[in-house]
């Protein structure tokens, strides 16, 4: 039975029994890496199903009072946002929940919260039913998602990281990064089907809800495949030794500020290319294109397998030259690509599909690498809160306003102006490295 202190019943002794229990068999790394491929593409399926669902569905079934198309979706892309803003302060509220109550409690609110508001937008009843309630319970339902994404911070990662060969920190650095082309490729198959085979009518009045019911599943899968290596001897270890534990936010901010901000602008060309070649292209060919939209999925799937083999490359491409010059080399290849890809977009539909297939390309070698370049900085004790919260301002800051600044852009002043904006990232990854390795040597 789990201890009960004068916070209330906690999960931490039942994982130190689960580890005294687990001691004599030992996980190896690959069962760690597929944990945490379950985990991460939970995660990104849930905001995929949303991220699609904001331009197939919502700007027609949210938002029908707009004077267009394009205006609806540029309010649902502005409600696609909140999650990016609510996931740090989720971040912090559940760091709490772990000191106090034990990582399993926490992530077991954190997943069924993500899951139940993932799933409660599949009941959503639409602005012609319920009027403007439908807009606030559909924010109300994608700050929960984003609220609990700071929760399902869950250290196994850092896990993955430590345990893992000297000579092949990046090949298992890229392994968590799988989860977002697998994610996404799992949404748009499921999305593509039913538009592929429903009508218009059909599709947005029950079509739509079953990506979001299959959500909550999923999420019920990836929590059992968290506990089961939360509660291993390695993971115990580890928290005992500070290396995976949490610590306040405030103490963190402390010690480690300046390298949360400099570990938040590291992937920034990554982070903001990741929205520009998964929802904007959507986005875009919807208003503009004349492509039908199930086709246009399935090039977005074939995409994402290219994203897959591209961040698996970017393991073996990182363990022979190094993440940080990595990255560098990916920020310049996705400048050039910010002056190319425009170009893709605007030359119709054959143009559109490369953009997108090249774009996973890219965005997988870089991405791949993305997070954790900078968490060597953390001190013990500092580093799981550390990683966490920079995660969170790097997305927020890469990747939360993407499409919506994207399609505000090239809508009003011409496509060039997408390149513009992922150029910016390029720039930013560039200087972050350029900056961190100065502050490096004067150390």
């Amino acid at each position: 039975m789990a201890t009960t202190s004068h916070y209330g019943p906690s999960s931490s002794s039942l994982e130190r029994d689960a580890r005294r229990i687990h001691d004599d068999k030992p996980v190896s790394p690959g069962s760690i890496a597929i944990g945490v491929v379950i985990g991460r593409m939970s995660e990104f399926f849930d905001f995929f199903v949303y991220g699609l669902a904001s331009v197939l569905v919502f700007p027609q079934l949210i938002f029908p009072f707009a004077p267009d198309r394009l205006t609806g979706t540029l309010y649902s892309f502005a409600i696609f946002s909140l999650a990016f803003l609510a996931r740090p302060v989720g971040s912090v509220v559940f760091m709490t929940i772990d000191r106090l109550y034990g990582r399993g409690t926490k992530l077991t609110i954190a997943l069924f919260l993500l899951g139940g508001s993932t799933a409660s937008i599949a009941f959503l009843p639409g602005y012609n039913e319920i009027g403007v309630w439908s807009i606030a319970l559909l924010a109300l339902f994608r700050l929960g998602q984003g609220f609990a994404l700071g929760g399902a911070w869950d250290g196994l990662a850092s896990l993955l990281a430590l345990n893992a060969p000297a000579k092949h920190r990046g090949w298992y650095a890229m392994i968590p990064q799988l989860g977002a082309p697998i994610g996404f490729a799992l949404a748009s198959t499921l999305f593509g089907y039913f538009v592929a085979n429903l009508s218009n009518e059909d599709f947005l009045s029950w079509g739509w809800r079953y990506p979001f019911f299959v959500a909550f599943a999923i999420n019920v899968v990836a929590l059992f495949a968290r506990l089961r290596l939360v509660m291993t001897k390695e993971f115990g270890t580890l928290l005992e030794q500070h290396e995976l534990e949490a610590a306040p936010i405030l103490d963190v901010l402390r010690v480690h500020g300046r390298d949360i901000l400099i570990g938040a602008f590291v992937p920034l060309a990554s982070f903001a290319m990741f929205h520009l070649v998964t929802i904007f292209p959507l986005g875009w060919m919807s208003l503009y294109g004349n492509q039908p939209i199930g086709a246009f999925m399935v090039v977005q799937v074939i995409g994402a397998a290219v994203g897959i083999l591209t961040i698996i490359a970017s393991g073996l491409i990182a363990d022979r030259i190094g993440r940080r010059a990595q990255l560098a080399i990916c920020a310049v290849i996705i400048a050039v690509f910010s002056f190319v890809g425009p170009i893709l977009i605007a030359s119709g539909n054959s143009g559109h599909d490369a953009f997108v297939i090249i774009g996973f390309g890219v965005l997988g070698l870089s991405f791949g690498q993305a997070t954790g370049s900078i968490s060597s900085r953390f001190g013990r004790g500092y580093r799981y809160t550390g990683a966490a919260f920079t995660s969170d301002l790097a997305w927020l800051i890469g990747a939360g306003f993407a499409p919506l600044v994207a399609l505000s852009l090239s809508s009003r002043f011409g496509l060039p102006f997408v390149g513009y904006y992922l150029l910016s990232g390029a720039i930013c990854t560039l200087a972050a490295l350029a900056f961190s390795r100065a502050l490096e040597q004067r150390e």
